[in-house]
């Protein structure tokens, strides 16, 4: 079984976008904005960099939080005690990006930016008022102005037989953020957990885009749309022997907007990054 898609040019298309995100989290665009050439030009040219030694240059910022995180100090999962198969490229547009790479990815970071804020957009006009009404202020306006929006490079590598008992490329998670933009990997592996327990993979045809709610919009909005847990399961077969290359933006408002009363967006962000032990 996979999620279904949703034309984004069909006049009905943002009542199935949250009608997607009411029932699974989740969401599958096909014939969106965001040009399927300039991702695979993306993919081909942070594959490149993944393959050398120059992102070894770049080792990640503990404070910042940018920068290439290797395989060694990937994620644990909330709740698991094995390392993600991963590594991993952390994008800011005030971060450091090697200079060859720059203009591409931060072509891509804005439209990905532009086209989230007209989706929180529509998704609030689409929600009943008493949702609307628990918002601090507008979903769209709660990223306006961010320096936290991340655009993650993600580089799983090819199996090699010797990994860590138990160890998957993304362990089941959900995301900290308020909405996420994914376009297709180049390769299968990203499930979805219904509600009855059950595992359902995500469409991977090169093209769509995916959309999934984050933590902080389930919090934001009284769980009314529910951040679904989500993991990138190991390959196997000929599959194993390539990598995979994933392209998430991860949408964060302002460290100040308030989000409930237990939580700004700063201290469920910085709750949760020590949660995962990179912070």
């Amino acid at each position: 079984m996979q999620l279904s898609t949703v034309d984004y040019t069909a006049p009905d298309a943002l009542e199935r976008l949250v009608d997607s995100l009411i029932d699974t989290g989740f969401c599958v665009l096909k014939n969106h904005p965001i040009p399927k050439e300039l991702v695979e030009s993306i993919y081909r040219s942070w594959q490149a960099f993944f393959d050398s030694g120059e992102k070894h240059e770049y080792f990640y910022d503990k404070t910042n939080q940018d920068g290439f995180f290797p395989l060694a100090i990937a994620e644990t999962a909330k709740g698991h005690t094995k390392k993600d198969i991963k590594e991993y490229y952390h994008i800011y547009p005030w971060g450091r990006i090697p200079a060859g790479l720059k203009e591409e990815v931060m072509d891509y970071y804005h439209r990905a930016n532009a086209f989230a804020t007209r989706l929180l957009s529509g998704i609030q006009r689409s929600v009943p008022e008493e949702v609307v009404a628990g918002l601090s202020m507008p979903l769209s306006e709660m990223i306006e102005g961010s320096d936290r929006t991340l655009l993650r490079v993600l580089h799983y590598p090819p199996m090699t037989g010797e990994e860590e008992a138990g160890a998957v490329r993304a362990a089941a998670h959900s995301d900290i953020n308020l909405l996420t933009v994914l376009p297709a990997s180049n390769q299968p592996g990203l499930q979805v957990r219904r509600t009855d327990g059950n595992w359902i993979d995500v469409p991977c045809d090169f093209g769509y885009l995916i959309v999934n709610a984050g933590d902080m919009l389930q919090e934001a909005t009284g769980g009314y749309f529910p951040s679904t847990i989500h993991r990138v399961i190991n390959p196997t077969g000929r599959m194993a022997e390539r990598s995979r290359i994933s392209l998430p933006t991860f949408l964060h408002p302002r460290a100040d907007v308030v989000l409930s009363e237990r939580y700004t967006a700063g201290d469920y962000l910085e709750e949760r990054l020590r949660e995962l032990g990179v912070k």
